[in-house]
C-alpha cells in the first residue's frame, strides 16, 4: 500500500483514509466496580456492541481507506528497536521502570503483545504479594481506545500528540505517537504541544476538543478534558506557523458527563450546515466563545464572540445550525445530546454517518434535504452513497452510545480532499 500524507484541512473533505480500533476483550473486561476508573458511567455489552460497530466499520470501508489501531500497533512492535523503545516508555509511565515486570513484559511474543497492550496484561503472580493482590492487571486494559479521535489529531500535515486529562488513557496517545513515528505507512511529523510549550504542568488536550473548520480555523473545546494551558500550548505551536490563523475556542460544562468535548454539541456536515446541541451554542450565557486571531507569529487579538456561530460568520463561514434533537422540546434536545446526537461524522462535504437511535435528530436532518440510509443498507449494496447529494447513514448505536461516543469519537482520519471554500 503507498503510504498516506498527512493531510487534514477541514471536517468535511472528502475521507481518503481513517485510523479506528475495533473494541474488544478490554471492553469486557471492565466490572461495575472498576467502569468508574476507566471514565465509563456504564459497561458495554461487546456481543450487542460489536455488530453496530461491524456495520460502521464496513461503511466506512466501502469509501475509504481504513486502518485498524492493533494491527498497526503489530506492524512497529515487529521491528525490534521500536519495540524496546516503546515498552520502556509504557513501563517507565505506569511503573517507574519496576525491572521484573518489564522484563515479563518484554518476553511476551509480538502478536499477543500488541493484542494485550490495548486489552491488559495480567499482573505475573510470582511472589506473594503478588499473588494476594486484588489487581488482576499489571497494565489496565484501554476499553476507551475504540474512540481513537481522542489521543492524537492531525491538523494540516502535522499530527499532534493529546495530553490526555486522565492517566488511564495515557497509553493510547503513548502507541499512537509510536504508530505515526514509525509506520512506513503514514509520512508523518509529529508534535506534543503540552509536552513542548507547556511549564504550568496543567496542560491536557484531547482530539474530542479540536475541530478544523478551515485551514485557517480551529475551534478548541475548553472544560474537563482540555484546559486552557493545553490550549495555551497549541496557541505557541501555531505561531511558529507563517499566515493569520483563528482559534475560537467555546467554554463547556464539568456536568454532565455528555458535555465531555467540543464535537458532543458541535460538528461539522456540509459547506454551509452543521448541527449543535443549541441550548449550549447558542443561548448559553455562563460558558464563553472566545476568538484567539496569531498573526505574523504572534497574538495580535483575544476578544469574546457571541458564540461560535457568529465568530465563524465573521470569518466568512456562515453555517445553518441544525438542532441536535429537534427544536420543539429541551428535554429532546438534552436526552439526544446525552446520546452523542450531535456527534457526526463527515464522510464527504453533505455525507456524514451517526447514531439512528436519535431519531428527533435525524428527522432534522432530513427536513434540512439529507437522504436516511441504514447502514446495514450500503453494507449490503442496496445503496450507494455517491448516488446522494446529501446523506445522512445512521448505525443503530444502541449499545454503542452507552460508552459515551458517537462516530467522529471512534474515527481519526489520516487524510482529507480539499475543500474549494
Amino acid at each position: 500500500m503507498q503510504p498516506i500524507n498527512i493531510n487534514i484541512n477541514s471536517e468535511i473533505g472528502k475521507l481518503e483514509g481513517v485510523i479506528v480500533h475495533l473494541p474488544g476483550p478490554e471492553v469486557e473486561n471492565m466490572t461495575p466496580e472498576n467502569a468508574q476508573r476507566a471514565l465509563y458511567s456504564d459497561i458495554l455489552n461487546l456481543s450487542v456492541a460489536l455488530p453496530e460497530y461491524n456495520n460502521f466499520i464496513e461503511v466506512l470501508k466501502k469509501f475509504t481507506k481504513v486502518f485498524e489501531v492493533s494491527e498497526l500497533l503489530l506492524d512497529i512492535i515487529n521491528y525490534s528497536h521500536v519495540k524496546h523503545k516503546l515498552l520502556k516508555q509504557i513501563c517507565a509511565h505506569e511503573h517507574n521502570d519496576e525491572e521484573d515486570v518489564c522484563k515479563f513484559i518484554e518476553k511476551i511474543d509480538n502478536e499477543s503483545l500488541a493484542a494485550q497492550l490495548v486489552q491488559g496484561i495480567e499482573i505475573h503472580k510470582n511472589n506473594l504479594t503478588r499473588f494476594l493482590d486484588n489487581e488482576r492487571y499489571c497494565l489496565n486494559p484501554l476499553p476507551n481506545f475504540f474512540f481513537t479521535r481522542d489521543a492524537s489529531f492531525a491538523v494540516g500535515g502535522e499530527v499532534l500528540i493529546s495530553k490526555m486529562a486522565r492517566k488511564v488513557r495515557d497509553r493510547e496517545a503513548i502507541i499512537m505517537e509510536a504508530i505515526f513515528k514509525h509506520h512506513p505507512l503514514f509520512k508523518a511529523s509529529t508534535i506534543n504541544p503540552v509536552l513542548s510549550f507547556d511549564k504550568s504542568g496543567k496542560g491536557t488536550i484531547e482530539g474530542g476538543d479540536v475541530i478544523i473548520a478551515r485551514d485557517d480555523i480551529l475551534l478548541i473545546g475548553t472544560g474537563e478534558r482540555t484546559s486552557t494551558q493545553g490550549i495555551d500550548s497549541v496557541i505557541e505551536h501555531i505561531k511558529t506557523k507563517p499566515g493569520t490563523h483563528h482559534l475560537i475556542v467555546q467554554e463547556l460544562p464539568y456536568k454532565p458527563e455528555s458535555f465531555i468535548h467540543l464535537d458532543m454539541v458541535f460538528t461539522f456536515l456540509d459547506k454551509d450546515s452543521c448541527m449543535i446541541f443549541e441550548p449550549l451554542i447558542i443561548h448559553a450565557t455562563k460558558y464563553l466563545t472566545i476568538h484567539i486571531t496569531i498573526d505574523n507569529h504572534k497574538v495580535t487579538n483575544i476578544k469574546e464572540e457571541n458564540n461560535i456561530l457568529t465568530a465563524l460568520k465573521s470569518l466568512g463561514m456562515e453555517l445553518e445550525p441544525i438542532f441536535c434533537g429537534g427544536n420543539n422540546d429541551v428535554t429532546i434536545m438534552e436526552r439526544e445530546q446525552w446520546q452523542s446526537g450531535a456527534n457526526f461524522f463527515c464522510l464527504e462535504p453533505g455525507k456524514i454517518i451517526g447514531y439512528g437511535r436519535n431519531t428527533h435528530t435525524i428527522e432534522a436532518l432530513n427536513k434540512h434535504g439529507f437522504e436516511v440510509v441504514v447502514a446495514k443498507d450500503i453494507v449490503k449494496g442496496k445503496s450507494n452513497i455517491e448516488d446522494y447529494n446529501k446523506l445522512v447513514v445512521t448505525i443503530e448505536g444502541n449499545e454503542l452510545s452507552r460508552g459515551g461516543g458517537g462516530a467522529r469519537c471512534m474515527t481519526m482520519p489520516l487524510s482529507r480532499q480539499n475543500v474549494s471554500w
